[in-house]
């Protein structure tokens, strides 16, 4: 594979992760519009939003089955316009039946999406030699960004949700299929390759480890997500307006920490970086726990972005570091406990809160993200560190 195919590749595979980022988040923090439009009550809601990463699971298995047949690229190509229809069906229906037929095409695609997208990621850090799988997630964080600053001027304006999304899609669309042109998958050279590698096994016991951490990561994600701006009004006795800056410090912290931790990796190897990570995130939800006041529990969030924001992808590299012969099932497998984590998550912090306190709640979370520590020996092992002194020779010189 050329140079300039592995770069062409990068941009492009690089550009989905946008998109996927902008749509994700245009579908989350619009949740009480889409409520309020289809007159869903607040004990059926909970049914709706977790049918979507239920669906998700088994989206990332038949990718795990398709992969056998076609390139992930194909997968990605037309999984991602999927989503983008199924967000504008979302915002576009007036029945509650038009809703769940929405969201189901939404959660089945963006499972393909996730698998695909990650395969793809996985197979072109393989090809450069050095860490570039942090960047990809970057460039999701700032989509979430960008679709949550969406999402608030269309709620600060007053716009139905189709007016919000009829824009989004119409530019979103058109660019992820014209940059689908250009994925690069450095796994394959053809199909008969493809096929072999895709059904050669993936010893679970081995993969076990980084499917728990992916679990305890997004547990760790989604209490922010879900729960910051709750915790710091409840239990920190902070304005409502002051009560939003948790998760936007903990998005740009995200952003700023996966655009500079494939340095980290290149220099100090993926072991060493998972591992301050996991330290990081667990002193963040020790902060939060003992917070004294507003601004000391937005300190313990932010610290949690910078923390947390280095383990997901770290996690999918590790599996294609495993497995190289099979590292599109792995990742396929591994991209479930992304769901498990999600599903987890919040109803434990709150049925914690209920029952105890939402202070105790934050550090079930630390635990279960300390116990990465445990595994961090799975990350790598030092012929396959990254960086400086570290990094393995390379087959191509790409930029």
């Amino acid at each position: 594979m050329t140079d300039a195919r592995l770069r062409h590749g990068r941009l492009s595979l690089a550009l989905s992760f946008f998109v996927q980022g902008v749509t994700f988040a245009l579908l989350v923090t619009r949740i009480p519009a889409i409520q309020d439009r289809y007159g869903i009550s607040d004990a059926l809601l909970p049914a709706f939003l977790a049918a979507v990463p239920v669906l998700a699971g088994v989206g990332s298995v038949v990718t795990e089955k398709l992969v056998a047949r076609v390139r992930p690229g194909v997968v990605l190509r037309w999984a991602q316009p999927v989503v983008l229809l199924a967000l504008l069906g979302a915002g576009a229906g007036g029945e509650v039946w038009q809703l769940g037929i929405a969201l189901a095409a939404f959660g089945l695609s963006v499972g393909a999406l996730d698998a695909s997208m990650n395969m793809l990621g996985v197979s072109l850090q393989r090809a450069y030699g050095r860490s570039i799988m942090l960047g990809f997630h970057a460039a999701y964080s700032l989509g979430g960004i960008a679709g949550a600053s969406l999402a608030w001027a269309g709620a600060h304006w007053d716009l139905s949700l189709l007016v919000s999304y009829l824009p989004v899609v119409a530019v979103l669309l058109p660019a992820a299929l014209i940059g689908s042109r250009w994925y690069a998958d450095a796994n394959r050279t053809d199909t008969v390759q493809s096929t072999v590698a895709a059904s050669r096994p993936v010893a679970f016991r081995l993969l076990l480890p980084l499917c728990l951490v992916m679990a305890f990561a997004y547990i760790g994600d989604s209490t922010v997500s879900n729960w910051s701006a709750k915790y710091l009004q409840d239990a920190l006795g902070s304005s409502e307006e002051l009560a939003t800056v948790p998760y936007n410090a903990y998005m740009v912290t995200t952003l700023l920490g996966r655009a500079v931790g494939d340095l980290g990796v290149r220099r100090f190897g993926p072991v060493a970086v998972v591992r301050c990570g996991s330290l990081l995130a667990g002193a963040g939800f020790a902060v939060v726990a003992l917070a004294s006041g507003a601004w000391m529990g937005i300190l313990g969030f932010t610290m949690l972005g910078l923390g947390l924001c280095v383990i997901v992808p770290q996690t999918f590299a590790a599996a294609g570091r495993l497995f190289p012969a099979a590292s599109d099932t792995a990742v396929a497998r591994l991209n479930i406990f992304n769901y498990v984590g999600f599903l987890i998550g919040s109803p434990l912090v709150g049925a914690l809160g209920g029952v105890w306190s939402y202070r105790g709640a934050m550090l079930v979370p630390m635990v279960m993200v300390l116990v990465t520590l445990v595994y961090a020996r799975s990350f790598g092992t030092e012929q396959d560190r990254y960086g400086g002194g570290h990094e393995r020779p390379r087959t191509v010189d790409v930029g």
